[in-house]
């Protein structure tokens, strides 16, 4: 039976520092993305995410932490360090797929997710009444959640980024929904969600850009 919670309560169930993505959680305020996703190889095969790139997008060791990516506010911020000549050179990489969208809300959300086949993500199944997903307006029932802002922290350092989550399980949402901490500089959460009719190829291809390398620190247990 698929697993379903209110997540109006993400911040009560989870005041930990920590999640994990594809493992368990520890208590060391470690988020790890554990493997690939689906169709997704660790090392990037789309020529449009091969193409576009620019230094410090993925940081590591004293690096890490720092420079223009090291906190994700919203698409069309992340994207301004890339130049004039990769947006005309890749423009499925500047634009939301078709029939998708982003929305920022703050917790708690007001959203019900339901867990599709194991490993195969969440769609949304209800908005609760009043809840800020509500009166935002968007986020409809029947659409599945995409990708999440989430917050990594290494000793005294941290950054907050956009994973792909169209194969979390439910516990690995709910644990990066709640990682969006104010101390962390989070007012919000930003969810990428599409509708129905989206096409998950597209989709998929689209987050390759943002699935971490083989060798980032989100990779890996802290």
């Amino acid at each position: 039976m698929a697993l379903i919670i209110v997540l109006m309560l993400v911040s009560l169930l989870f005041k930990s520092d920590a999640f994990v993505i594809g493992g368990r959680r520890s208590g060391n305020a470690a988020a790890v993305i554990g493997g690939t996703q689906r169709g997704v190889p660790p090392h990037r095969e789309n020529v449009a995410c091969r193409g576009v790139a620019v230094e410090g997008m993925w940081t590591s060791g004293l690096s890490y932490g720092k420079g223009p990516f090291r906190f994700y506010r919203d698409f069309e911020d992340w994207m301004k360090p890339f130049p004039p000549e990769d947006r005309d050179a890749y423009p499925e990489v500047f634009n939301l797929p078709e029939h998708t969208y982003e929305v920022s809300l703050n917790k708690p959300l007001g959203i019900v997710f339901e867990e599709l086949d194991s490993g195969r993500g969440v769609v949304v199944i209800d908005l609760v009444e009043g809840g800020n997903a509500a009166m935002q307006g968007m986020v409809k029932v029947g659409d599945r959640l995409t990708a999440m802002t989430a917050v990594k922290i290494i000793g005294a350092k941290w950054e907050r980024r956009l994973i792909p989550a169209l194969d979390f399980d439910f516990d690995t949402v709910v644990g990066a929904i709640g990682s969006n901490d104010p101390k962390w500089g989070c007012e919000d959460c930003v969810l990428q969600l599409a509708r129905p009719e989206a096409d998950e190829a597209k989709i998929r291809q689209f987050m390759e850009f943002f699935n971490p390398p083989g060798d980032s620190p989100w990779r890996q247990r802290q």
